[in-house]
């Protein structure tokens, strides 16, 4: 891209940022892209605390959920890249513990594209249970499948995470923390701004979050829903603003949930559909094979339809609806994803959880960027 226009689009995206702060929508918001493996995009607006306080910066840590996801299912890619994992071995080989009760034939790829039958938790889980590695893991190795491994899609919102990462722990020896900056963050140069639990001298940077109208919008959820009865069956684990704050939650190592700033966030994903100063994370041919759809249709959990690839969401509104994009959001609308048909890699995080017609800052600006970037690299 053309440094004016490359000049131009940070400008653009930089002022509607302010213009989202000072309307009283947003918090403090950061966003970052890459196009063809050069960032064009690293703005940031609003504040690290409250209004008014310490500003938010680019280094400026935020956590944001299930954005996480993208970076654990990148990890196991990696792993796989290097004969270390393979997507069709039932879990069980690596953790027998976990073929328990009929989940014997669950495999990697199942886990990767939620099919592996467990997305629920204990009805009376508890945060500090929630942030206890060995706890959460045998608490999923002792679960039942609610469907027959690869029968159907829905999503693992926490078990995912445990699910995947003790899978990586078995194998290689490191915690999840450790083997994402291994073989992900390290070789990136991404190492102090791209975790799932944090380190402790991190804690000063990461900017609160606030709730805007996420917590509203579960609220109304029938018990008997089922993301509400499965994935967060009590309030303790619902992902808002009061849980992530915990100072135990954020130094947990929760790969079902990540802690990021946006500018590391799109490099990783630049480095997934290019080079970025040398560094590729996986050949053309595993991308390809990560983020083509894998399963398709109505999520069993999220009571939608949605296309997955192996870890990844496909063609979100963010993403313009184009299959060719794939990545990750989390609650409260954070979002990380790359576009394969336009070289292009996005990451918009916030401080403040929203939801609905409340959460349209992620599709608006990344829409700005596209229309920017689109007609320039001929796409």
């Amino acid at each position: 891209m053309d440094r004016r226009v490359s000049a131009d689009v940070q400008a653009r995206v930089g002022g509607l940022l302010e213009g989202l702060v000072e309307s009283g929508r947003e918090s403090g918001l950061q966003v970052a892209a890459y196009l063809d493996g050069e960032p064009i995009v690293d703005a940031h607006a609003g504040w690290a605390d409250r209004p008014g306080g310490r500003p938010l910066g680019s280094d400026s840590l935020i956590h944001s959920f299930s954005t996480g996801k993208g970076f654990t299912a990148t990890l196991v890619h990696v792993l796989a890249e290097r004969g270390l994992i393979d997507y069709d071995t039932p879990i069980a080989h690596y953790w027998p513990e976990f073929g328990a009760h009929g989940k014997e034939r669950a495999t990697v790829r199942h886990a990767l594209t939620h099919t592996a039958g467990v997305p629920q938790l204990p009805a009376a889980i508890t945060p500090d249970e929630l942030c206890d590695w060995d706890t959460m893991c045998a608490v999923v190795a002792a679960q039942e499948p609610l469907w027959e491994p690869g029968s159907a899609s829905g999503y693992h919102g926490w078990t995912f995470g445990w699910i995947l990462g003790e899978t990586v722990r078995r194998i290689t020896g490191l915690t999840p923390a450790e083997a994402l900056r291994t073989y992900v963050t390290e070789p990136l140069g991404v190492q102090d701004e791209l975790y799932f639990g944090l380190p402790e001298s991190e804690l000063a940077r990461t900017a609160p979050l606030v709730e805007g109208n996420w917590e509203a919008w579960l609220e109304p959820l029938p018990p008997s829903a089922p993301f509400r009865r499965h994935v967060v069956p009590n309030r303790a684990v619902w992902t808002v603003a009061e849980l992530a704050n915990r100072r135990a939650y954020l130094l947990a190592d929760l790969p079902a949930c990540g802690t990021t700033t946006a500018r590391a966030a799109a490099r990783l994903y630049a480095a997934l559909t290019g080079e970025v100063e040398g560094v590729r994370l996986l050949s053309p041919q595993r991308v390809a094979l990560a983020a083509d759809v894998a399963v398709e249709g109505e999520d069993l959990m999220l009571r939608g339809r949605y296309a997955k690839g192996l870890g990844y969401f496909l063609g979100l509104p963010e993403m313009a609806g184009d299959l060719r994009a794939f990545g990750h959001h989390g609650s409260g609308g954070s979002i990380a994803f790359a576009d394969r048909g336009r070289g292009l890699s996005f990451c918009l995080t916030r401080t403040r959880l929203v939801a609905g017609a409340a959460g349209t800052a992620a599709r608006m600006l990344a829409d700005e960027i596209r229309s920017a970037v689109t007609p320039a690299n001929g796409h």
